[in-house]
């Protein structure tokens, strides 16, 4: 059985926090003001970590560290930023911020210490004014700002963000597994949804996401056809480069490789809620975080040749995708219009008619 967490957030696994910073200038909708941001999730204690990248053109930074054979096995936080490649300069920024709050791998006394900052980027460039994205004092103000509440839409990373036709933006939700070994187990997801694929079926209007669950599970209903006619008739993204971007974290005690598992099988939420994913003109990435507060002693059989655990780590991964899916969902619905580009609720009004 699943329960939804407490904030249906990636903050209800425990040791894990969002920021955000960005900046938008109502002058974006001329093509002249800013409007871009970064998002940061920050590990109390550092976490275990891995990722897994599918899109064909992905602009990141320390995934190679994260190689479960590797030598570091923890990570003191994740950025997500706009600004394609330019974007990831905001991680000096979140290393600057953690440097001076102690947090980092410590190298000699306790004030030398190097902060590992894994990060993905989206490409928003055209969204607002080309020359202006996120900075090194970006990422210092979504690391300070980093807490237990944070809001979703058109935030931070997903201030530029742009879902096919649709407006994008940050998503998130959580589950906690009820029964069986992982009991008592929260898995969570923080989405940046920006990509070149489709986010609703073409036939009905409704969300690719909400079909595991159905229209009740968001309150909504199929769209009227009408609404669906004007929708397909949109003119394309005309961007040549996207991605959705992403964390999955868990407060089960993980190792490198588990995590590595539980990130590749995140990307099954993402193909479940977008069409299509993965593209050459996409940089699909997701991280995997293992926070460790919560340990489980398994009783379940199994042949020498498998690990104890693995039971736990089914049930995570397979939780895992259906986050990532209800995020993608949460990022349409929350999305506010920005440099003109519609949102969900905008084009698919009666979508949540009573």
């Amino acid at each position: 059985m699943l329960g939804t967490g407490p904030k249906d957030a990636l903050t209800d696994v425990s040791g894990l926090l969002v920021g955000h910073h960005h900046e938008i200038d109502p002058a974006a909708e001329l093509g002249s003001g800013a409007a871009t941001g970064c998002t940061v999730i920050r590990a109390l204690g550092g976490a275990v970590a891995a990722v897994d990248v599918r899109g064909g053109g992905p602009g990141t930074r320390e995934t190679d560290l994260l190689d479960p054979s590797h030598s570091v096995q923890q990570v003191n936080a994740v950025l997500l930023t706009g600004g394609s490649a330019y974007g990831l300069a905001a991680a000096d920024g979140v290393m600057r911020w953690l440097e001076e709050h102690g947090h980092g791998i410590a190298m000699g006394s306790p004030d030398q210490v190097v902060p590992i900052v894994p990060a993905a980027v989206i490409f928003d460039l055209p969204v607002g004014d080309w020359s202006i994205r996120p900075t090194a004092d970006f990422g210092y103000r979504a690391a300070a700002a980093a807490r237990a509440d944070f809001a979703t839409g058109s935030v931070g990373a997903g201030v530029g963000a742009r879902a096919g036709v649709l407006k994008g933006g940050v998503g998130t939700a959580s589950t906690v597994i009820e029964g069986g070994p992982a009991d008592g187990i929260t898995v969570g997801a923080l989405i940046v949804t920006n990509p070149v694929g489709s986010v609703f079926d073409p036939r009905t209007g409704l969300p690719w996401g909400v079909g595991s669950e159905g229209p009740d599970a968001y309150r909504m209903r199929k769209p009227d056809v009408h609404e669906v006619w004007n929708a397909n008739a949109l003119a394309p993204k005309g961007t040549a480069l996207n991605t959705t971007i992403g964390v999955v974290g868990t407060d089960v005690d993980l190792s490198a490789a588990s995590c590595k598992r539980v990130a590749v099988a995140s990307h099954d939420g993402l193909a479940r809620a977008i069409r299509p994913a993965h593209s050459p003109l996409d940089g699909d990435t997701i991280f995997a975080l293992s926070t460790g507060t919560r340990k489980v002693v398994t009783e379940t059989a199994m042949p020498k040749a498998f690990s104890s655990d693995l039971p736990v780590l089914d049930a995570v991964c397979a939780v895992a995708a259906d986050v990532v899916e209800r995020a993608i969902v949460h990022a349409l619905l929350d999305a506010t219009s920005i440099a003109g580009i519609a949102t969900y609720r905008q084009i698919f009004p009666s979508a949540f008619a009573p």
